[in-house]
C-alpha cells in the first residue's frame, strides 16, 4: 500500500488529554541526567519540589506531552515504518511549561514531500500543545525521513508534493564555539526515558537493536534533544527555564547510553539570544545533533 498525500494531509488525529504531575516532571529531568551530580544545586529545581521557589520544568518536557503514539504504523497511513527516520525536531515555547497541569495535544500533518523514486520523502508533523483552558504553550514540528515511501508522487496519476520547511543552518566553520558543554548520560539513561512514554523496544532490548544496525539499545532522540536544552540553559541562560524559546536540531547519528555529550554553542554576531549549536560524542568524536538553532529571551 503506496503513501497517499491527501489521506495523509486530511488524517485525523484524536486529540491527546493528558494530566502530568510534579513526578513526571522530575522524571523527566532525572531521565536525562539532572541530579547525578548530589552537590550540584542548579538542577534542584528541576528534580526536587522542595527547591527554593519551587519545583521548575524543562522547557522540551513539552515533546513527551499530548503525544498520539507511534501512529506512523498503523495500517491506514501505508508509510513503510520500518524504514522511517526521525530526521528533525523543532519547538516554539509560547509559555513557561508548568510543573503539573491537564494538557491537550493536537497533531496534524502539514508537509509531504516527494524527493524521488528510492530517494524517500519527508514528513512534517505539528503537535500543538494547550492547557486544559485553550492557553498555547508549546508548537513542536517533527520532520520524519520516510525512506521507503519516494516515488509516491508519480504514482496512482500522479500526487501533490509540498515544498520542504526551510532547511536549518551548519554550525560555523571558522571560529571556535563560545560556550562549551560536557555531560555524561548514565547507562540506563533510555530504561528511564522509555517510562515518559516512547517504548520502542530498539532503546531496551540488544537484540532488537542487533537487527536494527546498532551495537546495543541506543538512546532516544528525543533524550538527546532534552540534553542540548540543558546545556543551553546552563551555559546561555542562567539556568532559568523560561528564557528558551526556541530549539530546533537535526538527529546526525545515534547516541548510546554512558556515552558523554560535548554540545558547542556559538551566539550569533551582535545578537546574543541567537545560537547555533551541535553536540558530538566525546568518546567517538562523532557529531550526533547538528545544525542546532536556539532562541533565548
Amino acid at each position: 500500500m503506496a503513501i497517499s498525500y491527501e489521506h495523509l494531509k486530511q488524517r485525523r488525529f484524536s486529540p491527546q488529554h493528558q494530566h502530568y504531575t510534579e513526578r513526571d516532571t522530575m522524571l523527566y529531568a532525572l531521565s536525562l541526567g539532572l541530579g547525578n551530580d548530589p552537590v550540584d544545586e542548579s538542577a534542584l529545581p528541576f528534580v526536587y519540589e522542595g527547591a527554593q521557589g519551587g519545583l521548575r520544568a524543562m522547557p522540551s518536557l513539552a515533546v513527551v506531552l499530548g503525544y498520539p503514539g507511534f501512529w506512523a504504523r498503523e495500517n491506514d497511513t501505508g508509510i513503510d515504518w520500518v524504514k522511517l527516520l526521525h530526521g528533525e525536531q523543532r519547538m516554539r515555547i509560547h509559555r513557561p511549561l508548568p510543573a503539573s497541569a491537564e494538557v491537550v495535544g493536537h497533531t496534524r500533518v502539514t508537509h509531504l514531500t516527494d524527493k524521488g523514486e528510492g530517494k524517500g520523502a519527508i514528513l512534517v508533523s505539528e503537535r500543538r500543545i494547550e492547557t486544559a483552558q485553550g492557553e498555547l504553550l508549546a508548537t513542536l514540528q517533527g520532520v520524519t525521513f520516510l525512506r521507503g515511501d519516494g516515488g509516491y508522487s508519480q504514482q496512482s496519476g500522479g500526487q501533490p508534493s509540498d515544498a520542504p520547511l526551510p532547511p536549518l543552518s551548519p554550525t560555523p566553520e571558522d571560529r571556535a564555539p563560545d560556550f562549551t558543554d560536557i555531560q555524561a548520560t548514565r547507562p540506563e539513561a533510555a530504561l528511564l526515558y522509555r517510562l515518559l512514554g516512547d517504548f520502542n523496544p530498539l532503546h531496551a532490548e540488544p537484540a532488537v537493536a542487533r537487527v536494527a544496525g546498532f551495537d546495543r539499545p541506543i538512546l532516544h532522540g528525543l533524550a538527546s534533544y532534552g540534553l542540548v536544552m540543558r546545556a543551553i540553559l546552563r551555559q546561555c541562560a542562567g539556568n532559568d527555564p523560561t528564557r528558551l524559546k526556541a530549539l530546533d536540531i537535526r538527529f546526525a547519528a545515534p547516541v548510546y547510553p554512558g556515552e558523554t555529550l560535548v554540545t558547542e554553542i556559538w551566539q550569533e554576531p551582535g545578537q546574543p539570544t541567537q545560537l547555533q549549536l551541535r553536540a558530538r560524542v566525546l568518546e567517538r568524536d562523532k557529531v550526533v545533533l547538528s545544525h542546532g538553532f536556539a532562541e533565548l529571551n
